[in-house]
């Protein structure tokens, strides 16, 4: 089993989001995906994420921007860095992948295109009523949704859930519950790990 804990919100999530679910699909094995809000971490446990936006090192930076153009290439996405909202307020489309449950891939698959490829804000209502009707969800009972108190207090026990496991961002993936991984680059390190669980259980 893997579980994806994820936010929109990251460059690096879209694509890891992305270039799991293949893998996930071609080892049979089943993705539990659960957003959080990366902003929550980074406040509890890894404040220094503030410090490189402030005073962010040029070259590594300019390196960094290259990096992310080589990934979005390699995985077939259009991902624009920065978008023109950065950092942006995710909470009710995380809210609304809470919400949305068993069938919230499309619509996490949408919000990734919105923010990275379509350089929209998704804080916003009326961007949020877009990606809903393109995807056949309700608007109405999208925004009732992300507003019930137990959608609110999932995603934060979510948030708290993996830094209680180790997690310091997005993505963090979990392979049978206590193998942590950090990142788009770790895909090859847990196909290993999923192709070892799968020989012992054999």
């Amino acid at each position: 089993m893997i579980e994806f804990f994820f936010d929109c919100s990251s460059p690096w999530t879209y694509l890891a989001f992305h270039n799991i679910q293949p893998l996930a699909r071609e080892l049979g094995v089943e993705i539990v995906w659960r957003p959080i809000l990366v902003g929550g971490i980074f406040n509890t446990v890894n404040p220094s994420v503030y410090a490189q936006r402030e005073t962010p090192v040029p070259l590594k930076a300019r390196y960094m921007k290259k990096d992310l153009a080589d990934w979005a290439r390699s995985a077939g996405l259009a991902i624009k860095m920065p978008p023109t909202v950065f950092p942006v307020n995710s909470v009710k489309a995380m809210r609304g992948c809470i919400w949305l449950a068993a069938d919230m891939v499309p619509f996490a698959t949408a919000v990734f295109e919105a923010y990275w490829g379509g350089d929209k804000d998704i804080s916003q209502d009326a961007v949020l009523a877009e990606i809903c009707k393109r995807v056949g969800i309700d608007e109405q009972g999208f925004f009732a949704g992300i507003s019930e108190q137990a959608i609110k207090d999932q995603l934060k026990a979510n948030t708290e859930e993996v830094v209680a496991r180790g997690g310091f961002g997005s993505p963090t993936i979990f392979v049978n519950k206590t193998d942590m991984y950090f990142g788009n680059d770790r895909l090859p390190l847990i196909r290993e790990a999923l192709l070892r669980s799968k020989a012992s259980a054999a």
